[in-house]
C-alpha cells in the first residue's frame, strides 16, 4: 500500500514537472548578459513577474540564486569572451525553455580616469566587455535567429553613446562603437526580420557606479578627482534600475524598427539638448556640471 502511494505521488509530481515544462515553452524567453546585478537583475526580476521565461546569464551563477525563487528562471553562467560558454547556454536556453525571443546584451563594466594613465591592458578589456563581448554573443544568436525567421536583439548602450563627460573617454568609446555598430547591423538584419534596440540609459543608482575601474595619477588628480566626485554624486538622486527594466520591457513587445530608447533621470533630456545646442554651448553645460571644485 505504502509503495502504491509513493508511485502515485511520483507520477503526479513528474505530470507536473511536465505541465511546467509545456507552459514555459509556449511562453517568450529573453536571454540576459550581466544578470546577477543592476540593470540586469531588475529586468530579469520585472520579465519573470510579467510572465517570460528568463534564462539569466552571468559568469557565476551563485551570484544569482535569489532569482531562483521564480520557477521560469533557468541561472546559466556565460563569460561574454569565451564563445563556447556562450553557445552553451543558448543551447540549454532553447532546450529548456523550447526557443529564444529576445536576446538582451547587457554585460558591461566603466573604466574611468585620464587617458594618458590607462594600461593597454586595461583598455583591452574595457573594449572587450562592452564592444567585443556584445558582438560575440549577437554572432552567436543570429543564425537561431535567422532560421526563425523573426527576433529581437536588444542593447545596454548609454547615452554615453551619444554625449560624452570628462575622464569617460575610453568608456565613451565603447558606447560610441556600439552605437554604430547596431545602427548598422539593423540594416543587414532587416530582410530576416530581427529588430535591433538600443537602451540608452541616463545616471542609474546601482552597483555600477561602485564597480567602477577608477584610474588615479598625480598628473591629473588635481581635476579628475573631483570630476570623478561630481560624477557620483549625479547618482544619488539617480532612479533605479527598474526604470531601464521597463523601458527593455517596451522594447521587447514593440514591433517597430525603432533603434533608440533613451530612458532614466536626465539622460533623455542630454541627449535632446546635445542635438539641438551648438556644440561649444554643450560643452560648456557639461564642464558646468561636472567640473565644480576641480583644478582644471
Amino acid at each position: 500500500m505504502k509503495y502504491t502511494s509513493y508511485f502515485k505521488v511520483t507520477k503526479l509530481r513528474i505530470t507536473f514537472a511536465n505541465l511546467i515544462s509545456n507552459i514555459q515553452k509556449m511562453n517568450k524567453t529573453i536571454f540576459i548578459t550581466g544578470a546577477s546585478t543592476g540593470i540586469g537583475k531588475a529586468t530579469a526580476i520585472y520579465f519573470a513577474e510579467k510572465g517570460w521565461n528568463v534564462a539569466a546569464t552571468m559568469r557565476t551563477t551563485s551570484k544569482g540564486t535569489d532569482l531562483l525563487k521564480y520557477p521560469n528562471v533557468k541561472l546559466l553562467s556565460v563569460d561574454v569572451m569565451q564563445t563556447e560558454s556562450i553557445a552553451t547556454a543558448i543551447e540549454q536556453s532553447i532546450e529548456h525553455f523550447g526557443g529564444i525571443d529576445v536576446m538582451f546584451n547587457n554585460a558591461g563594466y566603466g573604466l574611468v580616469g585620464a587617458f594618458e594613465a590607462m594600461s593597454d591592458a586595461q583598455i583591452r578589456r574595457q573594449f572587450d566587455t562592452n564592444v567585443f563581448g556584445v558582438m560575440n554573443v549577437t554572432r552567436a544568436i543570429l543564425p537561431y535567429f535567422r532560421e526563425k525567421k523573426v527576433g529581437t536583439i536588444i542593447n545596454t548602450t548609454s547615452m554615453g553613446g551619444i554625449i560624452t563627460f570628462p575622464l569617460y573617454s575610453v568608456y565613451h568609446s565603447t558606447k560610441w562603437a556600439l552605437e554604430g555598430f547596431m545602427e548598422s547591423l539593423q540594416f543587414e538584419l532587416r530582410s530576416h526580420n530581427i529588430k535591433i534596440k538600443n537602451i540608452e540609459p541616463g545616471a542609474i543608482k546601482t552597483d555600477f557606479e561602485n564597480a567602477i575601474d577608477f584610474v588615479s595619477t598625480a598628473s591629473y588628480d588635481n581635476y579628475a578627482i573631483k570630476v570623478h566626485h561630481n560624477m557620483l554624486e549625479s547618482y544619488k538622486q539617480a532612479p533605479g534600475p527598474i526604470v531601464v527594466a521597463k523601458k527593455v520591457w517596451k522594447a521587447a513587445n514593440d514591433n517597430s524598427y525603432r533603434l533608440r530608447y533613451p530612458v532614466g533621470g536626465l539622460g533623455p533630456f542630454l541627449i535632446v539638448i546635445r542635438k539641438l545646442l551648438p556644440l561649444s554651448w554643450f560643452v560648456s553645460v557639461v564642464r558646468l556640471a561636472t567640473e565644480k571644485g576641480s583644478k582644471s
